[in-house]
């Protein structure tokens, strides 16, 4: 039997296991900010940074005597040294205060009132004024964010992002009218956000080290922009104090800075794939942009795979599109013959490299306001759909061949939260510019009372159908009526602005807009299901007078 001073010591030891993990975490809770004790707690455990010598940009920095470096998220404890034969080499911790550990990405995402413009998340910059003669900088990547789950989404990513934009900015644009060249390494697994560092301005990657140097005009874009998607985005050149930050306010000099959509190529795109039965859309949606602007100077392109017949194609030409074949892409994670199996195709728009920019729109949304203005806006500007994501049915890109290699090799990696090509942009654009909802109005009303779905907002810029399309239904009701499931995107007064356009094309370009003996049988049998269901919008009712039911297509 063990001795009273045994059991006693081993008491006295399981307390002391006990007490003292307590009493050093009592320590720092009393000894460190709040901010310190989330740093000595975070589960983002990140190699330390190892960049030996400067011999990845010897080629750039050659004949430099002085070189001057800043370091961003790198602690003064990891291991760096710098060598660079014939220069003098100094280094400076870039400071800033991290992002607040409870901001969430969701809160980059909130409900927009004109009325009352959203609260917008703090993400702390560093003192500019403090980094403007800088040569590199040096960041570490923090690829698992604040909790090793957010991946791509994290807030910490994106103000380490944003804090090498805005040094590398303050560095590299000396005066209005000076740039001087200032390069970045990424040391990270993860690659640097596509929508700030374009892989145009990539030189090199090796092992993990990733090598930029920015072109600053777009840079200083990108940075001058509000918050991501919490404020709506505004014109280069036009962000209130923003646009001011780096350059005495006079209206003269600013004037010389402003970023003109005038001096880029620039074009609308659409494209067809799979069948036809989008060929009437797109006849539709090129007529609509011509009548919102008739002095306009931007190409229409229309991408299109080997499903569309030459005598379609005429007709496309003859409504002002300049066609182009190209190979369909098929959505990895989508189901055969489903709506979205070819939908990767849309990522063919990547491959316009003859344009700066490009407003890509889908061929079942129609324009009835002149939206030339946003081809002042950056690579990725676009309305929201609902929480954090945007719908690509009209979004501004920036075509890239490197940028579209990327998308290709990350298609086949990358989920899509809704199996097709707009939840894969998503889940590659994270931090997107947030246009007005008015540019790409959703003909979608789901929860709303059913009195409000026939209003349509005076500034409506675009209008995108969805559900069933109005060509394929007969003009005197929009028959998404006639299916209970399909009735949250179904508006009369939307399904007659359609046809205004349509009563304004050529009657050469209607015949393409014509009912099949299918399309006339099925919306038939629906008209039929709601009259023996008696829906209570009564649309079944009402006598059918299209002319196109006595002219049917096989």
């Amino acid at each position: 039997m063990a001795s009273k001073f045994t059991i006693f010591s081993q008491r006295l030891f399981t307390l002391l296991l006990i007490f003292l993990p307590l009493s050093f975490i009592i320590f720092i809770v009393f000894s460190r900010s709040n901010q310190e004790i989330f740093d000595a707690f975070k589960l983002d455990t990140e190699p330390p940074v190892q960049l030996k010598n400067l011999d990845l940009l010897q080629h750039e920095i050659r004949g430099k005597v002085k070189i001057k470096i800043g370091l961003v998220n790198i602690n003064p404890s990891e291991e760096i040294e710098y060598e660079s034969p014939g220069s003098v080499v100094s280094t400076v911790h870039v400071r800033f205060d991290r992002v607040h550990r409870q901001t969430r990405w969701e809160d980059f995402f909130p409900a927009q009132n004109m009325s009352h413009p959203p609260s917008c998340p703090e993400i702390p910059m560093p003192d500019l004024e403090d980094y403007e003669d800088l040569d590199i900088v040096v960041a570490k990547l923090p690829c698992k964010g604040w909790t090793g789950r957010s991946g791509l989404k994290d807030v910490f990513r994106l103000q380490v992002n944003l804090v090498v934009a805005n040094v590398l900015v303050a560095s590299g644009w000396a005066t209005p009218d000076i740039k001087r060249a200032v390069y970045v390494v990424f040391v990270g697994n993860c690659e640097p956000m596509p929508e700030i560092f374009v892989c145009e301005d990539m030189l090199r990657k090796v092992d993990d080290h990733w090598v930029y140097k920015p072109e600053l005009r777009r840079l200083k874009q990108t940075v001058l922009m509000p918050r991501g998607s919490c404020q709506l985005a505004q014109p280069y050149g036009e962000t209130g104090k923003e646009a001011w930050r780096y350059y005495s306010a006079d209206h003269e000099r600013l004037k010389l800075l402003k970023y003109s959509a005038f001096h880029q190529r620039e074009a609308y795109a659409t494209i067809l794939h799979s069948s036809e039965d989008y060929v009437c859309g797109a006849i539709a949606l090129a007529q609509s942009i011509l009548r919102t602007n008739l002095t306009s100077t931007r190409d229409l392109v229309l991408l299109h795979d080997e499903n569309i017949t030459p005598k379609s194609l005429e007709a496309l030409k003859s409504a002002g599109w300049e066609t182009k074949q190209v190979e369909p892409i098929r959505s990895p994670f989508a189901e055969t013959d489903s709506d979205n199996e070819w939908n990767y195709s849309k990522l063919r728009a990547w491959m316009l490299t003859w344009y700066d920019k490009v407003i890509f729109i889908d061929a079942d949304v129609l324009v009835f306001q002149n939206i030339e203005w946003l081809f002042v806006y950056p690579q990725l500007s676009a309305a929201p759909n609902d929480d954090t994501s945007f719908n690509s049915g009209l979004m501004v890109i920036e075509p890239s061949l490197c940028m579209f290699e990327d998308l290709m090799a990350k298609s086949s990696e990358m989920d899509s939260n809704d199996g097709g090509v707009e939840g894969f942009l998503n889940e590659v654009f994270t931090w997107w510019h947030r246009l007005p909802s008015e540019v790409n109005y959703l003909k979608d009303f789901k929860g709303q009372e059913k009195p409000s779905w026939e209003k349509i907002p005076d500034n409506v810029s675009a209008i995108h159908y969805l559900g069933l399309k109005p060509w394929m239904c007969y003009r005197d009701y929009d028959c998404n009526w006639d299916r209970e499931e399909m009735q949250r995107f179904a508006s009369d007064k939307d399904h007659e602005k359609w046809w205004q356009v349509y009563d304004e094309m050529p009657k050469t370009l209607q015949s393409y807009c014509g009912l099949t003996e299918h399309m006339n049988w099925r919306l038939k049998k629906w008209r039929w299901i709601a009259r023996r269901l008696e829906q209570p919008d009564e649309h079944w009712k009402i006598g059918v007078t299209d002319p196109r039911q006595y002219n049917l297509g096989h």
